[in-house]
């Protein structure tokens, strides 16, 4: 993009360019409906008729766009418009805001509307039916769709009603990423929850969702800057290309990898949701190319940065359109790959029992865990070199627990351990163990926020605030505070051992892939609060002394010593319907492969209290030496005035 283009700053953007993507998309679905076919036969269900198929997809049509708005009109504001500090939003900010509130409002009611209306799309019934609440209810209670957005609902009324209050930066942040959660439940229970490789398609539009929305939103909101502002600034369109940049790196690798999965590559040309993915790439990648022409002839090409932002405009609106008509239309690999029990369940098969070979071979990636923990590997050694260059020192043992860490996470999630832990309880709990008790040990004591506000750059005085200003201003939140207050992440740490597995929500979790992706997610952030309150390299909000962090690790640990016990003696099978569902044949006695687990849970998680208790003591350890090394200058200060002043009373006296 010509960001030296000043015409923009002269003249204000006019909001009919919102109305040409908005009627883009809009026809893009409404065709994409009417060309798809028969989307109900195909599956076994049963037609609810026109007025509500294609109602449900153009209220669709309007939530997400909507909620995508509002998503990525929070993160304009956030982390685009440009600030001085981290306190009190300014004036542009604010306006972003505004319009992130009202696109709030719009995604609350379309996520209402959008309710009765899957409800009826589900159960083959016309709209009508679910008009009273009796129906409605019990639909909704049978059904994963019209309960995902009932949730966003919920999501979409919280955001909106942050807009209206939010003044301050964190809030806004706050209302930024509950957003972005907000938009997964439909996306992550509907058609990309059924089939084979469905925890894969799953875990991609995981990271393809946000940041469409981030993309879609900062251009309304960018928009709607220009307009109020009578222009834009240079730092202003800077930081939106950079954004942008980043939205369609994203968006561009877990589409195609969402697309593969969903189609395979014998259905691209044979069916509607194959050509409708096709077509929907192509626009995407003709877009990209323009972009890369515009910028690489800067000053040439004769287009001005309006005509491509009007351009902008209808390329998302359509490909949002695209997008929502997908999920209307059925899956081909559904079709062309009948599911076995196992893949309906977890997306690929168990039958295999694991042999070495397998353990070695049997790698099944995950998207979401194993590209973040790539990522922050990548990031931290990135910073590691940025301070060594600089001339500081960084400790080697750091970066060794912190790639150390993320490689437990790699092997935890996407192994052969990770692919076959959902079929195995005690396999599970190797998972469990790893991610909750050894990975966060190694990467608290990486000390990763300590790096990241030595290794970027200040804002300075006459500079806006930026990555590091961002970081120091999370950390020392008010939420911050009170996730890693030692008692709530003491609490959370140990308790979530007895809510998960002691109550039916462990079984309902594990059989759906979303789920089972929250468990393990859940297991590293509650593990990485507690250890950061008691062995952290990073500075906590709230220190404690080291006698006190003791305290902390002596008091968890018979929880989870009791835990173990009991789950051995237990003569119940926890989470029996899935696993009876999956019926493995190599798990023949699930009893006893659970009181294994219980003892795997019992031994595993003495080593990583080592590794604390260790650490623990040195860090006190290395902290009485500073001490003592500071006494003793201090001593070295007071003896040399005592003589000095003794020199000066012999003086007196000659």
């Amino acid at each position: 993009m010509d960001l030296s283009d000043t015409a923009v700053r002269r003249r204000p953007v006019p909001r009919g360019r919102l109305m040409l993507a908005g009627i883009c998309g809009l026809a893009a679905v409404v065709a994409a409906a009417a060309f798809g076919g028969d989307v109900y036969g195909p599956v076994g269900d049963n037609d609810p008729g026109a007025p509500t198929s294609y109602g449900f997809v153009i209220v669709r049509y309007l939530a997400e766009g909507a909620a995508m708005v509002c998503g990525g009109a929070l993160a304009f504001a956030a982390f685009v418009v440009p600030a001085r500090g981290t306190g009190r939003i300014v004036a542009d900010a604010y306006g972003a805001v505004r319009t992130a509130g009202v696109a709030g409002l719009v995604w609350t009611v379309g996520a209402l509307l959008a309710v009765p209306l899957s409800a009826a799309d589900s159960s083959g019934q016309p709209v009508r039916n679910m008009l009273s609440p009796s129906a409605l209810a019990a639909t909704v209670g049978a059904a994963d769709e019209p309960t995902a957005w009932l949730v966003t609902a919920t999501t979409a009324t919280i955001v909106t009603a942050l807009c209206r209050f939010a003044l301050h930066w964190r809030t806004v942040v706050a209302a930024c990423a509950i957003a972005m959660v907000g938009l997964l439940p439909p996306m992550v229970v509907g058609h990309a929850a059924v089939g084979a490789w469905h925890d894969v398609m799953t875990n991609a539009l995981v990271w393809h969702v946000p940041a469409a929305s981030a993309w879609l939103g900062a251009f309304v909101a960018l928009l709607a800057h220009g307009h109020r502002r009578g222009g834009v600034s240079d730092v202003v369109l800077t930081r939106y290309d950079r954004l942008v940049s980043i939205c369609v790196t994203v968006v561009g690798v877990s589409g195609v990898i969402a697309g593969l999965t969903g189609a395979r590559p014998d259905n691209l040309t044979n069916s509607p949701y194959g050509l409708l993915l096709v077509g929907q790439a192509v626009v995407l990648t003709a877009w990209v190319g323009a972009l890369v022409v515009v910028r690489r002839r800067r000053g040439s090409t004769g287009i001005s940065r309006r005509r491509i932002l009007t351009a902008e405009g209808c390329v998302l609106g359509i490909s949002l359109g695209a997008s929502v008509g997908l999920t209307h239309l059925v899956l081909p690999s559904f079709l062309s790959d009948v599911p076995s029990v196992h893949e309906t369940i977890l997306g690929y098969d168990l039958n295999l029992a694991p042999t070495l070979v397998t353990w070695l071979t049997e790698w099944r990636f995950d998207l979401v865990l194993g590209t973040f923990s790539v990522l922050a590997v990548a990031g931290y050694l990135a910073g590691a070199v940025r301070l060594r260059r600089r001339g500081d020192h960084w400790p080697a043992g750091r970066t060794v627990a912190w790639c150390l860490g993320w490689f437990a996470v790699l092997l935890a999630t996407s192994s052969a351990l990770g692919r076959y832990s959902p079929g195995s309880f005690s396999l599970h709990m190797v998972t469990h163990m790893t991610l909750n008790m050894l990975a966060p040990v190694l990467l608290v004591l990486g000390g990763p926020i300590t790096l990241a506000l030595r290794a970027l750059p200040t804002s300075g005085r006459t500079r806006a605030t930026g990555p590091r200003e961002w970081l120091a201003a999370l950390v020392h939140s008010r939420a911050t505070r009170l996730l890693s207050h030692p008692v709530l992440a003491g609490a959370g740490f140990v308790g979530s051992f007895y809510v998960l597995y002691f109550s039916d929500l462990f079984g309902q979790a594990m059989l759906e892939h979303w789920g089972h992706q929250l468990m393990n997610i859940h297991f590293l952030i509650s593990g990485y609060l507690f250890y950061w309150a008691a062995i952290g390299v990073d500075r906590s909000p709230r220190p404690l002394p080291p006698l006190v962090r003791l305290g902390m690790l002596f008091a968890v640990m018979p929880f989870h010593a009791f835990f173990a016990v009991i789950v051995m003696n237990d003569q119940t099978v926890i989470a029996e319907t899935f696993y009876r569902y999956l019926s493995l044949p190599w798990v023949e006695d699930l009893l006893a492969d659970q009181r294994l687990g219980g003892a795997i849970a019992w031994a595993t998680g003495e080593i990583p209290m080592l590794i604390v208790v260790t650490a623990l003591l040195t860090q006190w350890w290395r902290a009485d030496q500073r001490e003592a090394r500071r006494r003793d200058r201090h001593g070295d200060d007071e003896l040399a005035a005592y003589n000095a002043m003794l020199d000066e009373l012999a003086k007196q006296r000659r």
